[in-house]
């Protein structure tokens, strides 16, 4: 292969690509961005958690524009989840299902929701063993492992149609590579990916999709990555957080109208294995929606449905009460147009 291409781009196209991105970050800057004070502190800390908090990874010169000099983008090596990072203080802002969220929130641990990002990203795949939810009802079902945020989300599934996650399915604890395999193989007869294991499932043929969050009702309807921050670091740093979110929301914005450079950024930056997969990720996740749906409507939603599995105990206004800040997104709202 010729060195001076990358997946069927040249360097020269690819360089003008991020370089739009990078253009789009200052060209976008709200004049209100300029006139606010400078952040407070110009370190920010993210997780590298996978392709579907793409605008995260995009936004990267959007932090740069916001006065952020020390951006660092730390790797879950020990696989703990973003939730964990946030609550420890290891993390200061980053994208996360809303369901590990409102677990930390449920025990009080210091993490709070800012706004809201897309819905979908994670399907259910099944054998033809599998043709319901109510099928699963004691089959094997993969998941990274017992707490993880697939399943957590396969859990709230099961549960919104009657199943009890913690008696009615059979957990079998694997990486996703292995999940893969063992569902290829029939081993497995279910198993919740998100971005790119959906896109190479559907390429490989291996099982069907019972379920698209992007596509399928309740789902569908509510968020499934939302911003968060360490309540220390929100309390600390309010302009900073306000920048960031700003950054991370715009972002957004590029992922929806720029679907190939995204992709081709993603993958020169590591954070995504296959072009191809990274360019289906771009199409079919709605980074856009962040201006159609109410982030507070997706705490209640899941914070009935966590209730229903048994896994937290507070109500979802207590959740809201005691784990959300909505005025930056509502100032950001206002401010670019939403």
């Amino acid at each position: 292969m010729n060195k001076s291409t990358l997946h069927g781009f040249s360097r020269r196209e690819f360089l003008a690509g991020t370089s739009l991105i990078g253009a789009a970050s200052l060209l976008g800057l709200p004049r209100t961005a300029a006139a606010e004070p400078p952040p407070e502190t110009t370190r920010i800390r993210l997780v590298i958690v996978g392709l579907c908090v793409a605008p995260q990874y995009v936004a990267e010169e959007l932090l740069r524009t916001e006065g952020f000099t020390d951006i660092q983008y730390i790797p879950d090596t020990a696989k703990v989840g973003t939730s964990e990072h946030l609550a420890t203080g290891a993390a200061d802002v980053n994208m996360a299902f809303a369901a590990p969220l409102l677990i930390r929130v449920d025990a009080g641990e210091p993490v709070v929701l800012l706004g809201g990002v897309h819905v979908g990203c994670y399907e259910l795949f099944a054998t033809e063993r599998v043709h319901t939810i109510t099928d699963l009802r004691g089959k094997n079902v993969a998941v990274p492992g017992l707490g993880s945020s697939h399943h957590l989300y396969l859990s709230v599934i099961v549960a919104y149609v009657g199943l009890d996650p913690r008696k009615d399915i059979i957990w079998v604890s694997a990486p996703p590579a292995e999940a893969k395999r063992l569902l290829a193989e029939g081993r497995v007869d279910a198993y919740l990916g998100f971005a790119p294991d959906p896109q190479e499932l559907r390429a490989k043929k291996i099982g069907h999709v019972l379920v698209n969050s992007s596509l399928d009702r309740p789902w569908s309807q509510y968020f499934c990555c939302i911003v968060a921050g360490n309540r220390e670091f929100v309390s600390k740093y309010p302009i900073a957080t306000k920048r960031a979110l700003r950054a991370i929301l715009k972002a957004a914005d590029i992922c929806a109208a720029e679907p190939g450079r995204v992709a081709r950024f993603l993958v020169a930056r590591g954070y995504a294995p296959s072009y191809e997969y990274a360019l289906q990720t771009m199409r079919e996740v709605p980074y856009q929606n962040w201006r159609e749906y109410n982030p507070e409507d997706t705490v209640r939603f899941y914070g009935l449905r966590l209730q229903e599995a048994g896994m937290i105990k507070s109500s979802p206004q207590k959740l809201i009460t005691k784990g959300t800040d909505w005025r930056f997104l509502n100032e950001l709202k206002k401010e670019l147009k939403a």
